[in-house]
């Protein structure tokens, strides 16, 4: 995925825009082909892949399959692929996913044969995954861009995760330790975007996936 690939320089955010880039200048292949978008439980990430799909149709955005029963208002094939923990099983022994991890007894993994169709007819792509899911795609293909999205603060953190109405105690205090432990991983990824208005991280993660080289 390397070969031929310019890079890019990109330039730090005006002064008080509400998605902050942290580690500017930073530089990227381009054309950049695959971005996996990652950060910790409850940072967003949903959201703006949501309305990434609503403005940007000619980004291609991978959808996941996991073995958790669906929110209300999910659907099935748009949200995850809702499959049997049986039928998961089957998919990571026959090497059908590119990634895979299991959170709070329910397993998530990327299929691999819709990402690589699209890779090879040059598509933008867009994989949501968590942190150890990033780790493994950029293990199977390095020229990978890692975009972590990080809440505007803990607090704010906190206050999304506990806010929810569609999971027990115990999940919600899994997922605020696992959130911690996810924060610390941002030094891994090529770029931080923090979260404070989802219009202003959609613009700037499609201005990273859709960039061209500089003459």
């Amino acid at each position: 995925m390397n070969g031929g690939r310019g890079e890019l320089s990109a330039v730090s955010p005006a002064p008080g825009s509400p998605a902050t880039a942290r580690r500017p200048p930073y530089r990227v292949p381009v054309p950049v082909h695959l971005t996996v978008l990652s950060g910790p439980s409850g940072v967003g990430k949903s959201t703006v892949v949501a309305r990434l799909r609503r403005e940007q149709p000619q980004i291609w955005q991978s959808v996941s399959v996991t073995t958790r029963a669906p929110r209300p208002g999910e659907t099935n094939g748009r949200e995850y692929f809702f499959v049997s923990e049986r039928d998961f099983d089957a998919m990571e022994a026959e090497g059908k996913l590119l990634e895979w991890a299991q959170f709070a007894g329910n397993k998530y993994g990327t299929p691999r044969a819709p990402v690589e169709e699209k890779l090879r007819a040059g598509t933008a792509t867009l994989l949501e995954i968590d942190v150890e899911g990033a780790r493994q795609v950029r293990a199977a293909l390095p020229g990978t861009l890692l975009v972590f999205l990080a809440p505007p603060s803990w607090d704010e953190l906190v206050r999304r995760l506990t806010s929810r109405e569609t999971e027990a105690a115990e999940v919600i205090r899994r997922r605020l330790a696992a959130a911690r432990h996810e924060l610390e991983a941002g030094s891994e990824f090529d770029i931080t975007l923090v979260n404070t208005a989802v219009k202003d991280v959609c613009s700037q993660l499609v201005a990273l996936m859709m960039a061209q080289p500089v003459h």
